[in-house]
């Protein structure tokens, strides 16, 4: 899919919008992150995706968002965004919120015939013994809730205790897949959250998001560029890629952003290159699963060569197999494979500018 989605966007960069197959190409790209997005989702339900939980402040990632947000929904329905005021910390990989605000929100659209209202709240919630029998599975402790309510259809009982079920959904043949709540459902577990719903046919839907309060810690910033423009840099970028024809890719999405590329497919040949090179290295992008030496063990050869090089780890691997129980080491740089020439832009800038 990396490949697919790539060398489209290469394709599509060389052209006008007015151009006969322009609007092809955009097909096969909208098929090609619908096939991502399918793939995410899966992991996601599994509690295999892998993910680098920060500490953040829950509101100030969700206005990140909300331009985005609109854009989904289109104009007929109203976005109203209600922040909890002194809200508490959370640790949570801040592309998880996307993710459930995007499906929470897509299934509230679906829901709205014509113009309507979707509402976004937070708040902090301290919950004891007695709320939390009112809903089995929710431990005491003190949590950011966060509430996603709409003005839509509303569900039925029949179907309101299958809603986070795999492959579930009351939209007609072809409207949908049935994963986007149980992706909720699979994001909200793998950060040890809770989720509720409640609906009445006729007077909409509301999800409630129960997610661990965490302390003492100082929040990370939000990063806001994977909804601009592709960052772009000068720097020298080793690439280890095992697989030919995404190498190719790479390096040209590489190339096309302004740096400049050393690559191979095998990582005792990066050693030699490193050996090799008269000038500085700054960045080594390397596949984590590799015949010969893993993406760990080659980072830290080259470190003993390159004192100071920086490591941007990517794969389609799940989360068990590169990282211990889905949770990156603190520190470590890490894009899923299928990726946007955005998001691997995105990435490296994130691993270079980080001290």
């Amino acid at each position: 899919l990396s490949v697919i989605i790539g060398h489209t966007e290469l394709a599509m960069m060389k052209l006008q919008p007015s151009d006969s197959i322009y609007k092809d190409l955009e097909e096969i790209m909208s098929a090609g992150k619908r096939s991502a997005d399918l793939v995410r989702q899966l992991l996601a339900f599994a509690r295999k995706q892998t993910i680098s939980p920060k500490v953040l402040n829950l509101n100030d990632t969700i206005e990140s968002m909300l331009k985005m947000l609109r854009r989904l929904i289109g104009e007929d329905i109203e976005l109203i965004w209600e922040p909890g005021k002194a809200l508490w910390q959370i640790k949570m990989d801040p592309t998880q919120i996307d993710q459930i605000l995007a499906n929470l929100l897509v299934n509230s659209r679906y829901a709205i015939k014509g113009v309507g209202k979707i509402t976004i709240k937070t708040d902090n919630m301290e919950c004891d013994a007695a709320y939390c029998e009112t809903y089995p599975g929710l431990i005491p402790g003190k949590y950011v809730r966060l509430i996603v309510g709409d003005s839509g259809c509303g569900i039925s009982k029949e179907a309101l205790v299958k809603i986070f079920e795999p492959f579930f959904t009351t939209k007609e043949i072809g409207k949908g897949t049935g994963l986007g709540l149980a992706t909720v459902y699979g994001i909200v577990k793998q950060n040890e959250g809770f989720i509720n719903a409640h609906s009445e046919v006729g007077k909409g839907a509301t999800f409630m998001i129960y997610l661990p309060r965490v302390v003492a810690e100082t929040s990370t910033p939000v990063d806001t560029r994977m909804h601009g423009e592709a960052p772009k840099g000068t720097e020298t970028v080793l690439l280890v890629e095992d697989e030919e024809s995404l190498l190719d890719l790479s390096k040209k999405l590489l190339k096309q952003l302004g740096y400049a590329v050393l690559s191979t497919t095998n990582p005792n040949k990066a050693i030699q290159l490193v050996e090799g090179h008269s000038g500085p290295i700054h960045l080594l992008v390397t596949d984590v699963i590799m015949p010969e030496m893993s993406g760990r063990d080659l980072c830290r050869r080259l470190i003993s060569l390159c004192p100071g090089l920086k490591c941007l780890y990517i794969s389609g691997y799940t989360a068990d197999v590169i990282s211990h129980h889905g949770t990156l080491e603190e520190g470590v740089h890490f894009l899923q494979k299928p990726f946007s020439q955005k998001a691997l832009a995105v990435k490296i800038r994130e691993a270079l500018d980080r001290a």
